[in-house]
């Protein structure tokens, strides 16, 4: 499913939402000129396109129509649009929105999760906007001047810099976790952190928050989130069939010793589970999408306005989405 490609229904349906859960001012003694409904409307817009704030600024200035849609005169300044995001965009609101998202899709019979599994999945956006050519070489070129500097020294000493580099990058990458539906490819829940670590711990987080927002029966997942631990809670805790590839560990020609994890491993030899597993694919999907139409790059640069910034992306995906929707409708 394909996000509608109209930025002004995209513009209005975050204005509409914003309406509907966020207070005009932020507190008594703010200047007014804003209100902060219309403040969303204008970060979601900036999502949607992938601008910065001085662009996004002045494409509302060129777009006086898609202004008066929200009830704004003048364009707000980009550092108004800045501070905004640090103001709006927290764990609570967001939540909020993600619960009336949802139940827009389960009120339009769209999220089909008796019939189809939920789908886990994580990725990773590059903390600058630069190539993966430009990064490789990059690296190439740390090596290259190690090995100069460190001809007459034993070999394999001068790539300790290039290691050192590689996980600075690392520590410093942010990462998004999400639970898809994989009809119609709606977000259900998200985390959000900086550092590439294991993926194992999120499942049980991203299907509690799926579960309080819809009914689930199957989940789908990939290795990375392999732990008998996740199955007993998916399966014996939340009463929902987990279906993960037991992956993890070095390889060996004997089954699993816990008991979900060689059931797992016995249903997969034979292939028993393939063509529900195979909606895993949806969540990649998702990616996609978000990387393809927002961009793979972050544009903030502290820890805490990445987190929020790849939030903002979770929100602007499904309201898109919904967008589509309504239009087909």
């Amino acid at each position: 499913m394909e996000t509608s490609q109209s930025p002004r229904r995209v513009l209005n349906a975050a204005y509409r939402l914003g309406s509907r859960l966020l207070p005009l001012y932020s507190n008594e003694f703010s200047r007014r000129d804003f209100t902060l409904p219309q403040l969303f409307a204008c970060l979601v817009l900036r999502e949607f396109y992938g601008l910065s704030y001085r662009r996004v600024e002045k494409l509302l200035r060129d777009s006086p129509s898609w202004l008066a849609d929200i009830g704004l005169s003048a364009a707000p300044d980009h550092n108004t649009l800045w501070r905004a995001l640090g103001c709006l965009v927290s764990l609570e609101c967001f939540a909020r929105m993600m619960d009336l998202l949802v139940k827009r899709f389960a009120k339009a019979k769209l999220l089909r999760l008796r019939q189809k599994p939920l789908a886990i999945d994580s990725t990773c956006f590059e903390a600058h906007h630069r190539s993966a050519h430009y990064d490789r070489r990059c690296r190439k070129m740390i090596v290259q001047t190690a090995a100069n500097a460190n001809r007459c020294e034993k070999p394999g000493k001068w790539g300790a810099s290039v290691n050192a580099a590689r996980r600075r990058t690392v520590a410093a990458m942010p990462k998004l976790s999400v639970a898809v539906a994989s009809h119609c490819h709606l977000i259900l829940a998200a985390k959000v952190r900086i550092g590439n670590a294991s993926d194992m711990p999120d499942f049980v987080d991203l299907l509690r928050q799926s579960l309080g927002r819809a009914t689930v029966r199957a989940v789908v997942a990939d290795s990375g989130y392999d732990s008998e631990a996740n199955h007993c809670t998916a399966r014996q805790e939340l009463n929902v069939r987990s279906i993960i590839p037991a992956g993890i560990g070095r390889p060996s020609r004997q089954w699993p010793r816990g008991r979900w994890r060689r059931h797992m491993a016995k249903r997969f030899a034979r292939k028993a589970d393939q063509k529900t597993y195979g909606q895993r694919a949806q969540s990649e999907t998702v990616m996609s999408m978000i990387k393809r139409n927002q961009g793979s790059a972050l544009r903030s640069r502290t820890p805490e306005r990445r987190k929020k910034e790849m939030m903002l992306r979770v929100l602007t995906h499904n309201i898109a989405l919904l967008c589509a929707e309504e239009e087909k409708g």
